[in-house]
Parts: C-alpha cells; structure tokens; sequence
C-alpha cells in the first residue's frame, strides 16, 4: 500500500543531465545551483526525497521543492525567480558578464577586482556591481587559508578521534592536549583610554614586548574542564612535565585517551618511555594539517579572544597570572564543546574539496 503523496516522476533528456552535470560539477557555479543539480540528479537516480536529503545534507522539503519545480519548468526552473519591484535595467547577459569576469579574470596591475574597477570595465554603477555580487554570494576582497592533509592514515585518524568525541569508551577519560607557545607580554607604550558612551576604548598602535610563555592545556571532552600549566619553554621536558600535572588530577581507576597533534616534542624516547609505563594513558595522534580535530584548539581561541589579545601585561609573570585568572574561571563553569560532525561527513567534505581543488587547477592549466 503506497502512503503519502505520489512523487512526480522525473526522467532526464542527454541534454538536461549533461547541463545539470556541468552546473553541479564546475567550480565556478553558484553553489545553491549546483546543490539544485545534484538533486535533481539524485532524483532522476530514482531515489525518494528522504535519501536524497541524507545524502546530500539537505531537508527533505528542499528536495521536494526542486523536484517539483524542475518537473514544471525544467532547467530554468532551478534559477532563481524575479522578485516583485520596479522592472530590471540590467540584462541576464550584462548580470553574467560581471559575474564571469569575476570568477576568471583579474584587472590589469591587481589581484582582485573592486566595485569601482568593475564598474569601469562593463559599464555599470558601483552599486549595481554591488547588488550582484551579494546575489551571487561573491566576495573578491576576501580570502581564506586552507591546507589538505596528506597523511596516509587520514582516514583512519579522523574515525579513530571523531569516534572518541561522540562515542567515548566507557570508564574512561578523553582528553584533548596540546599547548599555545610563544604568547607574548605585551604592554602598549602609552595607557590604555577606556571606553565611555559613544567612543571605544583606546590604545596606542605600537607595544613593547617583555617576554614569553607557553600555556599547555588538557580539556576534558565530556566536562569541559581544563588542566593547565605555565612553562617558560615549551620542550619534550616540559610536556612530560605536564603529563605528570595530568596524571596527578586525574582519577586512578580511569583510562585515559589523550588526543594530541604531530609536533615534534610529542614523539620523542622519553615521552613515549612515559606512556610506555602507564598501560592505562592512551595517545591518539591527529593527522598532519589535522589540528581542527583537537578540540582544546577552540578553548584556546576563547582564551585568545577573552584575555590575550586585548590584555595589556608589563611581565610574564602578569600575564601568567591572567591566563590563570581566565582557566579559574572557566572552570568554575565549564562548557563542553558538542561534536556533532560523523567521521563519514567530514571525510565527504574533505573529498568534495578536494576535488573542487583539482577541477579548479584543471580549468587554469
């Protein structure tokens, strides 16, 4: 017996699945419309709405809704409808012009296009330039930093680190170590001019330096609590030194999972002779270029936020004193933070991107 309403079937001509292919593969493309092709792909594979959803990281209501538009108007039913107002000036040809130009070309002498070097080039307004950059989501100002791993046991890694965030083994503790190094004391050359009604708090643009520290920190993944100690230096001693301050503040009864990065000082003889001798520590090394899996990293973007970046410290030991007023109070209220990303999602994410990368090296070769 069939339940629910009847899905409108869905069947491609060559030259629609090779136009949906092309939108849903090039880099380029806006990425609410390739997610519209790749669903109707999906569609067209004869998969229900539901699936379709699961595989793709989308509702089952946006599915139905592209479904149901392609089968009414097809391939230009996935673009974005007209809204009401006064009639367009601007041309679909003028509109992809710009957006072409952005995507694959540069000006003369510049790395990026601007609203006012554009705006000259195809003959708009600077505004109207503007208008279609935020349509299209296009922001040639800005750029952002990545790095792919390359380790050959990514894979396994990243199971291995998400399965102890979401699903922690029993009578056991994990715990996310590593340590911010080198953080500076600085003091601004002249004093701070603290905030009042309409005006923000002042500081001279220049500091002077006196000295550095270096925080190592044990988050607890189930309790959000921090273990944390101040050293001078931060050399395998000092880390040895510090899984000591762990063992001492840890219950004796428990294993311990201990998640850390790949730097050098977490490898040496003496630090693995120390796990070694302790059968119940456990040590889970993060891939190369795999730091975003250790969650203390976020504790410690809150640390910076809060307390380093604005502080004002004349000596390392002040600056010690506020990271440790900071971990005081943090932990009488802790926070933990909530994994919520399968080790199947971020490994399809790291593929898709990947391949973007690969698609976009192909197109500039």
């Amino acid at each position: 017996m069939r339940t629910g309403r009847p899905k409108a079937e869905l069947v491609l001509t060559e030259e629609e699945r090779a136009q949906l292919g092309a939108y849903a593969r090039r880099s380029k493309t806006a990425q609410h419309l390739a997610l519209r092709a790749r669903i109707v792909l999906a569609c067209a594979d004869k998969l229900d709405n539901q699936t379709v959803a699961r595989k793709l990281g989308t509702r089952p209501a946006t599915v139905g809704k592209w479904r149901g538009r392609f089968v009414r108007e097809r391939l230009e039913g996935l673009l974005d409808e007209p809204r009401p107002g006064v009639s367009r000036t601007v041309s679909d040809e003028k509109i992809e012009e710009v957006v072409v130009k952005t995507l694959e070309s540069t000006p003369r002498g510049a790395t990026h296009w601007s609203t006012r070097q554009m705006a000259k080039q195809v003959g708009l307004g600077r505004m109207t330039i503007s208008r279609i950059w935020r349509a299209f989501g296009l922001q040639p100002h800005r750029a952002e930093t990545f790095k792919l791993s390359k380790d050959p046991q990514l894979i396994d890694k990243v199971r291995d680190i998400v399965g102890l965030y979401m699903n922690p083994p029993d009578k056991a503790l994990v715990l996310c170590v590593d340590e911010k190094s080198q953080i500076q004391a600085l003091d601004r050359t002249q004093p701070l001019l603290p905030m009042r009604p309409g005006q923000a708090e002042r500081r001279t643009h220049d500091y002077e330096r006196h000295g550095t520290t270096s925080l190592f920190a044990a988050l607890d993944v189930k309790t959000g609590k921090v273990i944390g100690a101040c050293h001078r230096r931060h050399r395998a001693v000092e880390f040895r030194k510090f899984l000591d301050t762990i063992e001492a503040n840890v219950p004796a009864d428990l294993d311990v999972h201990v998640v850390v990065d790949n730097y050098g000082t977490h490898k040496t003889a003496a630090i693995r002779a120390w796990f070694a001798e302790r059968p119940r520590f456990h040590i889970h090394f993060t891939p190369t270029y795999g730091s975003w899996l250790n969650l203390v990293e976020r504790w410690f973007g809150l640390l910076t936020e809060r307390q380093i970046k604005r502080g004002a410290h004349r000596s390392v030991r002040a600056l010690e004193g506020a990271i440790k007023a900071f971990l005081d109070a943090h932990n009488e209220d802790p926070k933990p933070f909530i994994w919520t990303k399968t080790a199947d999602e971020i490994l399809a994410s790291v593929a898709r991107f990947a391949q973007r990368t690969l698609d976009a090296h192909g197109e500039r070769t």
